[in-house]
């Protein structure tokens, strides 16, 4: 392509699917800490105290597995140029572009859908209905927005070529030739790509207010019984505070901070070694262990769900 299909303004909300998304809502909204704006059936979403309608979609499915990124653009003109732009470069849409609750989508919105190229289900949308904005800076310990998504791919350049050249990110920082951190905004990242041996959800990042927000989350979650996978500690590329949790199906959650901002002009990529003392900064968590890797890992996901 000769330019990017759309410019993102911000990665707006995460869908996934897992086998008991009754349970999983309940994890999501009593013990992380999001309220449900709108559930249907075997559907719940969520949101958290930002702008955003809402952060996360939970449906049912056989098996954990990735339901939709969907990323924000400015106006439904721009999402139409995006079809245009798309189809020349022989993307195929999954959806045309048109009102998003004819998807049986909460929320509204004018969008479209389509597939990258190891079939995870991209959507572009604008003018997504607004809701009351939260405390984000009152004492409760709410996650605000989604921080970002970190998917396992089985071909990290491809997939780095085809979110820069499509989708117009830009990398921030490497992590060795293991994990490459891609912004639309100035956020450090909002999409990280994991060199694995399959296909699948690594992650899903949660960002808090601040640090004492995210501490008091931690704490939160250990009177409910649920410790971290990994954690509490900083991350070298990003320099954001993490802390990592299983929800009841097995993803892997993450709680962060302080997210780096980037100045665009003045930005250098770096590459960071994968050793424990730029994996986590403060040299509290240690490295990740066997069962953190094991739940990242996820299991294979295919993709295209929406053709079986």
């Amino acid at each position: 392509m000769n330019e990017p299909a759309a410019r993102l303004r911000s990665l707006r909300s995460v869908a996934l699917r897992t086998p008991d998304a009754r349970q999983a809502a309940e994890f999501y909204e009593h013990v992380w800490g999001l309220d449900t704006v709108e559930s249907d059936g075997g559907a719940a979403w969520l949101r958290g105290t930002g702008q955003e309608h809402h952060i996360l979609e939970l449906r049912e499915a056989e098996r954990n597995a990735l339901g939709k990124i969907a990323f924000s653009v400015g106006t439904p003109r721009e999402v139409d140029e995006a079809a245009r732009r798309l189809t020349a470069a022989g993307i195929a849409l999954v959806a045309e572009p048109g009102r998003l609750d004819r998807l049986d989508q909460a929320g509204g919105g004018y969008g479209l859908r389509f597939a990258d190229p190891e079939n995870r289900l991209v959507e572009l949308s604008a003018e997504v209905e607004a809701v009351v904005p939260g405390d984000a800076c009152g004492r409760e310990a709410a996650p605000r927005k989604l921080a970002h998504v970190v998917l396992n791919t089985v071909d990290i350049d491809a997939a780095c070529e085809f979110y820069t050249t499509v989708l117009g990110m830009r990398i921030s920082d490497w992590s060795e030739h293991q994990m490459a951190f891609l912004r639309c905004n100035t956020d450090h990242h909002v999409i990280a790509f994991n060199q694995a041996e399959w296909t699948s959800v690594n992650h899903v990042a949660y960002e808090m207010p601040s640090i004492d927000h995210f501490m008091r989350g931690i704490g939160r979650l250990r009177h409910q019984g649920v410790t971290p996978l990994w954690g509490p500690g900083r991350h070298g590329p990003g320099n954001n505070t993490f802390s990592y949790f299983a929800d009841p199906a097995g993803l892997v959650c993450e709680y962060t901070s302080e997210v780096e901002q980037v100045e665009e002009d003045a930005w250098l990529c770096r590459v960071w070694r994968r050793v424990p003392e730029l994996s986590d900064l403060w040299g509290t968590a240690g490295p990740p262990s066997k069962d953190v890797r094991s739940h990242m890992a996820g299991i294979p996901d295919a993709g295209r769900w929406w053709e079986k």
